[in-house]
């Protein structure tokens, strides 16, 4: 029964889901596909029941189908996309957005929110499914599921347009109009947690097979320590300054004068953030997550064994919340790839910005500018397993995950590489550079490594099988050392998650407290450095800090790489200059969020829009 659904799921994840409408052009209520008549003949048949079940969880996306689906690291301090013409991350980094245009997956969102509704009103009249072995006990884990779904889209709804109209919570009909305006950010809050909590006693704790052992083809769908993870999430946002006493957004408010954001900072929010991660950390301990670490008397290999690895060795103690359907090859790894890989299909430009390479630390856990022999204008003679001969000695002695996460000149190749290369060079007239290149080459003289497995393979296609980590245990740590600073600095708590963090990724621990401010900028560092690229995390963090116009963090202006234009050979310094890369539209407040499109606008009179547009 269990592998039957499990086949099912993967089905739901791998492929264009039959029953979520896609087109903008469809109105809210568009449910129905072309191929059922009417929803009575769903609900009457047992396949088609979990048809539709599974497809509610066609809004979560594939954090690696990167640079066109899934594109928050492109329009963050982090990476810049090749001239591919990268739809939304342009439309946002050139400040184009608009309320006609506007990037938000609102539409997407909603019509989910529907169909999980039409679910849970329906789901009981299925009496195939019911009548199965264990079937009302299956129906309680799909009506738990799909509850928190409806929360989790909710969610997400709001960390792309803030204070968001709630949803109905019954399915409507057809012609249905509803007016609804935007509750208060505090609001939103409070109904996504109250929703997600009431699910919990609806959910399992871990999916198991017949035998009794873990059945990994369940992975993706909600369990207990999943919505724990996530509720976290949500109390972390909601403690932190954009959202808690929040006056920059004090003239956002209802046509009926409501206030969107709250003016009054609650400490105690912190507090609930950090009972909800420990607790979240906690459930998956109990299930037997942890971070993954590779064993090595040596902490620089441990380091990057580790933190390399666990994309592919260590997901199952590592991840918390899984997709087990990626686009990690054609995708992610196939766009970072130089041109030097087997047969030359490495595409070359997932940049990543030099105001990231830079924040990587030392091997000895300090920073570029607190190590007084780092330099920019020599070169090494001495070749290691992860840089050739002739590198420049800003890349050499950085610490593990470094070389886990960006391809520099004179990197080895991250792929299997051609016949007769071993390292990879940018400067302007090499394989990788600019000039042998129309526009499949980093703008900025680096492409991002991270999980991309050596032996991925771009002639054949062949990449080791993973699943995406959507949440996983390091996040937790950083979260619960984030909230337990606030709101109780020199808890021995915080030193211990984030040294716990630090010193798996190989560098040495923080010895003691460093007060409550430095710990702060440690712990924002950390995060900085171990979930780079994914999630959407920097993208987002950045935001809630209330930090996108600050030194270090500024997510408008001008972004810097190495010179494109220069150099004739790994050793020549002229390529080694300091360059803009790209410029992006300096950070506006509007920029916090994204703008309802101008069709909700005009079909709900009752929603305010995003001050700025």
């Amino acid at each position: 029964m269990k592998n039957r659904f499990a086949k099912k799921l993967i089905l739901a994840l791998l492929i264009s889901f039959l029953f979520i409408p896609t087109s903008c052009k469809k109105g809210y209520f568009d449910t129905v596909p072309d191929n059922i008549n009417t929803i009575d003949k769903v609900f009457s048949n047992r396949a088609n029941t979990e048809r539709w079940f599974f497809s509610l969880y066609a809004g979560i996306q594939d954090i690696w189908d990167q640079p066109y689906g899934y594109q928050y690291a492109g329009t963050s301090d982090e990476l810049e996309y090749a001239n591919w013409g990268t739809g939304n991350a342009l439309t946002i980094n050139s400040g184009a957005v608009t309320s006609d245009n506007s990037p938000t997956r609102f539409e997407t969102y909603y019509q989910l929110i529907r169909n999980i509704n039409i679910f849970l009103e329906r789901v009981d009249e299925c009496k195939e499914l019911l009548d199965q072995q264990n079937g009302e006990s299956i129906v309680k884990e799909y009506k738990g599921e799909a509850r928190f779904l409806r929360a989790y889209y909710h969610w997400l709804l709001m960390k792309e347009v803030g204070p968001a109209a709630i949803a109905p919570l019954v399915s409507g009909l057809p012609n249905d109009n509803f007016q609804i305006p935007r509750s208060s950010w505090d609001e939103c809050v409070k109904f996504v947690l109250n929703e997600m909590r009431a699910s919990e006693a609806s959910l399992t704790s871990l999916h198991l097979t017949g035998s009794n052992t873990v059945d990994d083809y369940q992975v993706g769908r909600i369990t207990l320590p999943i919505a724990a993870a996530i509720e976290a999430q949500v109390l972390l946002a909601h403690a932190s300054p954009l959202f808690n006493g929040n006056s920059e957004f004090a003239d956002w408010k209802n046509f009926d004068g409501k206030q969107l954001f709250n003016q009054t900072y609650d400490p105690t929010r912190w507090a609930a953030a950090a009972e909800a991660m420990k607790r979240a950390i906690d459930l998956n301990v109990a299930q037997g997550h942890k971070l993954f670490i590779k064993q090595n008397a040596n902490l620089f290999l441990q380091g990057f064994n580790s933190t390399r690895d666990m994309f592919w060795d260590g997901w199952k103690e590592e991840g918390i919340w899984l997709r087990r359907a990626t686009n990690i090859h054609s995708g992610w790894s196939q766009h970072c790839a130089p041109k030097n890989s087997l047969s030359g299909n490495g595409w070359n430009g997932i940049g990543v910005l030099q105001e990231l390479v830079d924040d990587f630390r030392m091997a000895d856990g300090r920073t570029i500018k607190e190590t007084p022999s780092y330099n920019e204008t020599t070169f090494t003679n001495t070749a290691t397993p992860y840089y050739s001969a002739g590198t420049n000695n800003m890349y050499v002695g950085r610490e593990p995950r470094f070389y886990v996460d960006v391809t520099f000149s004179g990197s080895v190749i991250p792929v299997v590489p051609a016949a007769g290369q071993t390292y990879v060079t940018y400067y302007s007239t090499a394989a990788s550079g600019k000039k042998a290149n129309a526009r499949d080459y980093p703008k900025t003289g680096y492409t991002a490594r991270k999980n991309i497995h050596p032996n991925t393979n771009l002639s054949t296609g062949s990449n080791p099988a993973r699943p995406a980590m959507l949440i996983r245990m390091a996040e937790l740590y950083l979260s619960y050392a984030e909230a337990l600073n606030e709101s109780q600095p020199g808890n021995a708590d915080v030193l211990k998650y984030l040294n716990d963090v630090r010193t798996r990724g190989g560098i040495p621990e923080i010895p003691a407290d460093l007060g409550q401010i430095e710990m702060r900028k440690q712990i924002r560092l950390e995060r900085r450095i171990e979930l780079c690229y994914e999630s959407g995390l920097r993208f987002w963090d950045v935001r809630r800090w209330k930090i996108p116009d600050e030194t270090g963090s500024k997510q408008g202006g001008d972004f810097y790489g190495m010179n494109m234009d220069a150099g004739t050979s790994l050793s020549d310094p002229t390529f080694y200059k300091r360059v803009v890369a790209t410029s992006r539209v300096l950070w506006q407040r509007k920029f916090y969020f994204l703008p309802y499109r101008q069709n909700e606008m005009d079909r709900n009179k009752q929603i305010v829009q995003l001050p700025g547009y």
